[in-house]
């Protein structure tokens, strides 16, 4: 996990670019480096995880252009050989260094080659133009927004932003990359050219084969590597296949509430079965209730659903970060959006859950994934994300949503019926009920937020308060609390986030005002 920040034209502030570029210093605490172009700058934060070398330091330069990249390419070694036999060479084990090459090779049509999770920067210098892209999911965070005189500046986060600017801030659309002044999408990893109609044995089969192969990548790493583990389906299968592939136990991290974790006993019985390295990490109300103004602010967020599942998240990579020497953390985000969620069991058609699933695979940049890479980064560890995978993303997003609808009373059953009978996990966690992340470190600590947030304003103030915003107005005083502490982070920038993740209203059911899903009918034994 790095940082990177270019501002694209002339009178920038080397001074301002700099204190912008230290906002994140926890996203790349190794080294730092900016380098002046003919028409910029360009900045780049390191946190070492491939090419530890000082040759892997960034920017990387190549006749007359310059890359900045925060991200990680995998089967970059392959194509690196495929360039050299081109006639390039290489001073570093960096992946990022083939950037320049495959641009000077391919053009912007490089970017549809990456198997890669990544955000980055080109300044082509034969052209005298801006190149900026993201990979097909965000995974990578990338924003923009233009300065004083209509100049477009690029960072990593809102924070860097900020310091330059006060004009609007935008998420960088993923699948998409900017070349003079225009956004041009390369890729929809969530659009469907052909709906996959093959039997149930052979769809498994190839999930299986798909998420092995996405996790396996994903373990290649020159920093030592850690697993977050709720022992929900999601996270207990990425531990499980990375156990496979280890010649020694790997090490998992578990947190839940002093109260009522209910995860706790679930990550310790799948950490057993997998002979792991196991800790757990115990918090109080007064944790979370501290740490609320600075979660919102690392997230640059007011969504109810990402605050609260970052609570837990923000104070485990805490502990991590200050008690392990782990560099790398491998999540289980991205699963839910493919395969369901409690309230994607109400969807009246196929047509809708295939609808709904597109939705939230395009929008998860600004949820999801914005809380993995902000709680992990801003605790100086690298995320990555195996259900993230975008050959396994485009595989799954293509399988006949009728299949994939809850019709076997088990949400997420194909990927279930995947795992089973390969002694994977229990089948007490293979087929544990899902529980919403936030839920599950214990129900009070949600419940404990919504007290405070009821502490913080009468009614009176509340019926007040909400009308101060038309974007995303909030609806609860909860949702109220956390949309104030935003504004005194990022004032007016309620935009750089579409609305809030809830369920969707128009199906019957799923018309409530709280995001979890402990408010539906079909909760049920999610919360045991």
């Amino acid at each position: 996990m790095c940082s990177i920040i270019a501002w694209c034209g002339h009178d920038t502030d080397e001074k301002l670019f700099t204190e912008a570029l230290d906002k994140t210093t926890s996203r790349g605490p190794d080294d730092s480096r900016i380098m002046e172009v003919k028409r910029g700058l360009m900045g780049f934060r390191r946190l070492s995880i491939m090419g530890l070398t000082p040759e892997g330091m960034q920017p990387f330069y190549l006749s007359g252009c310059s890359v900045v990249c925060n991200g990680e390419i995998y089967g970059f070694k392959a194509m690196r050989d495929e360039l050299i036999r081109k006639g390039y060479s290489f001073e570093s084990d960096s992946d990022c260094e083939i950037l320049l090459p495959l641009y000077f090779e391919y053009g912007t049509e490089c970017f549809k080659m990456l198997d890669a999770e990544f955000a980055c920067v080109i300044y082509d210098g034969r052209n005298d133009e801006w190149i900026a892209a993201r990979d097909p999911i965000g995974i990578r965070p990338l924003y923009y927004a233009h300065d004083k005189n209509g100049n477009m500046v690029f960072a990593s986060e809102p924070k860097n932003l900020i310091v330059i600017t006060d004009s609007e801030i935008r998420p960088f659309p993923p699948g998409h990359y900017y070349r003079n002044g225009e956004f041009v999408q390369y890729c929809d990893i969530a659009a469907v050219s052909e709906v996959i109609k093959d039997d149930m044995e052979t769809v498994c089969s190839n999930i299986k084969e798909k998420l092995i192969c996405g996790v396996e990548k994903r373990l290649i790493a020159d920093s030592k590597v850690g697993f977050l583990l709720s022992g929900g389906l999601d996270s207990s299968l990425v531990c499980s296949i990375a156990a496979r592939k280890s010649s020694v136990p790997i090490r998992t991290f578990a947190i839940g509430m002093n109260e009522d974790a209910i995860d706790l006993k679930y990550a310790k019985q799948t950490a057993d079965f997998l002979g792991a390295d196991h800790t757990e990490v115990i918090i109080s109300r007064d944790d979370v209730i501290n740490a609320l103004p600075d979660v919102i602010y690392l997230l640059g967020t007011y969504d109810i659903t990402t605050i609260r599942a970052s609570m837990g998240m923000y104070l485990l990579c805490k502990a991590i970060h200050e008690q392990t020497d782990i560099r790398v953390i491998l999540t289980g985000e991205v699963s839910d959006e493919i395969f369901g969620y409690k309230y994607t069991d109400f969807a009246p058609s196929a047509e809708a859950f295939q609808k709904e699933a597109q939705k939230r695979v395009r929008e998860l940049h600004m949820y999801d994934v914005l809380r993995a890479d902000r709680c992990i980064s801003v605790n100086s560890l690298e995320a990555r994300v195996p259900f993230g995978d975008l050959d396994f993303v485009r595989y799954c997003m293509a399988i006949d949503p009728e299949m994939k609808r809850n019709h076997y009373n088990k949400g997420k059953y194909l990927l279930r019926h995947a795992f089973e009978g390969g002694n994977y996990l229990p089948d007490e966690i293979l087929f544990r009920e899902k529980a919403a992340f936030s839920d599950a470190v214990g129900h009070s600590m949600v419940d404990h937020l919504k007290e405070y947030a009821e502490t913080q304003y009468t009614d009176e103030e509340f019926e007040a308060g909400c009308e101060k915003y038309d974007h995303a107005r909030p609806f609860t005083k909860e949702s109220l609390l956390y949309r104030d502490i935003f504004e005194k982070y990022y004032p007016g920038q309620s935009q750089m986030v579409k609305d809030f993740w809830m369920p969707n209203r128009d199906w019957e059911g799923c018309d409530v005002n709280d995001p979890s899903a402990r408010v539906l009918k079909n909760y049920g034994a999610s919360g045991v």
